[in-house]
């Protein structure tokens, strides 16, 4: 799937994804749309039966209807701004998902930085935000069309012929010019991102570009860089002048038309306030209506297209992996598997044949960087082997259901709602009392009455990360996923609670692998992995202080000599 057809598919997925949100939309945007139909009628009526036959009541009554319709059509505004919000966030998640999904599959060689990701992420901002212009302009557009269009038929069809062909005109040339505008758009974001890649990199070595008499050279590529970026913006300036063409065209030149057709029309029996009527139609809904799509798709569409494009590029999509499998089983095995990050890169994880059967609790121990977070992830299904194979319940992890297996990182994730819903986000049937069960097993009664209980707001940015940790817990706990895989997930809570925490774990059933932050975890497990780089340690504690020196350094032990 290229760029430009992935993101239309997001787009219309987007779009289809909450038809009860479109068809609010609807319904509040004929009410928007209801005083461009009326204000032709209003104005004609107020001029031939009120204001020119002097009966000022009447006209006042026709214009008092047109205000009362516009006082509807402000409201209705605003009830299509929640609407399109509530179309554009998911549209926003799902470009998250994308760009984190795609930041996770590359390997760091292949060019994965913070800064990329950072870059990733404004473009999705200005994604969500040029969706939500799009959607709110070419909507306001279609409705306001059609509501002049209606209008003018039933006020004077006669006026239609002046009205709407340069009116369509001008629609046409603008929509033709817009394949061009996106294509430049493109460029001069490309340009100024390559710009500003090139002001980071020489202020972070400025020092060192002094010092080794660069300046000259580092000058010349900025004002290259500096160069491209100003042809760019020219030639983006040449395609948008199209529309103050479009404009002109679509816009004026009926108003133009109707002022040199007026005799025509009044022989035709129209009288002048239909005439006039027909002016503000043009004036006051159509021409505005063209004016916000010329600049909504004109800005706003080029620049989701060209973020979309960008979007794409930087994170592509993941290969089809095939149908999801629950398995029935939740042992674990290893075979003969290997991970490295990158192909130059050593391997994290060399030749590993293990097994974790059905119901083992096994720790997970070793120097930081050994690749114990990296084991965790290979057994999720988040990283692919790079040689041999990873089976939970014989299904390749990659292939796993989530639903089979639930994975608690250090850095717990909690979203904006009340506590319950985090709690019991992956048991929704869950009932009080069983979420009340696994508070208490896990260690988290405190927080719940802390945070005011159940039905209290979480406000993400105000938990500590202990308390995120908490929520995080009881949430995995309660899932029914049989595989529970805790990465480092208790190192935010103090020895008594991760205790806790991991008894309740031990004692809730299925297969737990613990990747552990202290080395107390290894204490409760029934097994313990000793990871340090591809050399890999099995067994219970007292058989590891016996075998392994690092080990029995780890746990406070030390042998001067290796044990044998």
């Amino acid at each position: 799937m290229n760029a430009p057809e992935g993101g239309r598919a997001m787009f219309w997925r987007a779009l289809r994804r909450e038809p009860g949100q479109l068809v609010r939309l609807g319904l509040w945007s004929v009410v928007e749309a209801a005083p461009a139909f009326l204000i032709g009628h209003a104005v004609a009526r107020a001029i031939e039966d009120g204001f020119a036959p002097a009966e000022p009541l009447v006209g006042l009554g026709w214009l008092a209807a047109l205000g009362l319709t516009w006082l509807a059509g402000a409201v209705a505004a605003r009830q299509v701004v929640l609407a399109v919000a509530a179309v554009a966030e998911p549209f926003r998640d799902d470009l998250l998902a994308h760009v984190v999904e795609g930041a996770l599959r590359q390997e760091p060689g292949a060019g994965r930085d913070s800064a990329a990701v950072a870059r990733a992420g404004l473009q999705v901002e200005l994604a969500r935000d040029a969706f939500a212009a799009v959607v709110t302009t070419v909507r306001g557009f279609v409705f306001t069309l059609v509501s002049v269009v209606l209008g003018l038929l039933t006020l004077a069809p006669e006026t239609i012929v002046l009205v709407l062909p340069p009116f369509l005109a001008g629609l046409g040339l603008f929509l033709a010019s817009l394949p061009a505008l996106g294509r430049r758009q493109r460029a001069f974001l490309v340009a100024d991102e390559h710009l500003a890649e090139a002001m980071t990199d020489m202020a972070g070595g400025l020092r060192d570009i002094q010092a080794c008499g660069l300046r000259e050279r580092v000058a010349g590529r900025l004002d290259r860089r500096v160069a491209a970026q100003a042809a760019a913006a020219r030639a983006l300036a040449g395609v948008t002048a199209v529309r103050t063409a479009a404009l002109a065209v679509g816009g004026w030149l009926p108003v133009v038309l109707v002022l040199a057709g007026t005799p025509w029309l009044l022989d035709s029996g129209l009288g002048p306030g239909v005439i006039v009527g027909t002016l503000a139609y043009v004036t006051q809904s159509l021409a505005p209506a063209l004016g916000g799509l010329v600049q909504g798709l004109g800005v706003s569409g080029v620049r989701l297209a060209a973020s979309l494009g960008r979007i794409l590029a930087m994170a592509p999509p993941a290969p089809p992996a095939g149908p999801r499998i629950r398995p029935l089983r939740s042992d674990v095995r290893f075979d003969a598997v290997t991970f490295a990050y990158g192909p130059r890169s050593a391997p994290i994880v060399e030749g590993l044949d293990l097994t974790v059967p059905e119901g083992d609790h096994l720790a997970v121990v070793g120097p930081s960087g050994a690749g114990k977070s990296t084991l965790a992830a290979l057994v999720s299904g988040l990283l692919p082997p790079g040689e041999g194979e990873v089976l939970v319940g014989g299904v390749p992890a990659g292939r796993l259901d989530p639903a089979a297996r639930v994975l608690i990182p250090q850095e717990a994730y909690v979203f904006r709602g009340t506590l319950l819903e985090n709690l019991a986000y992956y048991a929704r049937d869950a009932g009080q009392a069983r979420v009340e069960a696994a508070v208490e097993a896990v260690g988290a009664t405190g927080l719940v009455a802390g945070l005011g209980g159940y039905a209290a707001v979480v406000e993400p940015r105000v938990l500590s990360a202990g308390q995120r940790q908490l929520v995080a817990l009881v949430r995995a706990y309660l899932a029914p996923a049989p595989l529970a895989i805790l990465d480092e997930a208790t190192c935010h809570l103090d020895p008594a609670a991760e205790a806790r925490a991991e008894d309740a774990f031990a004692r809730r059933g299925g297969t737990l692998i613990v990747v552990a932050h202290r080395l107390t975890s290894a204490l409760r497990a029934r097994r313990v992995l000793l990871m340090d780089g591809p050399q890999i340690t099995l067994g219970t504690h007292d058989e590891l202080v016996r075998r392994s020196p690092l080990y029995a350094d780890l746990a406070g032990h030390w042998h001067p000599e290796p044990v044998s």
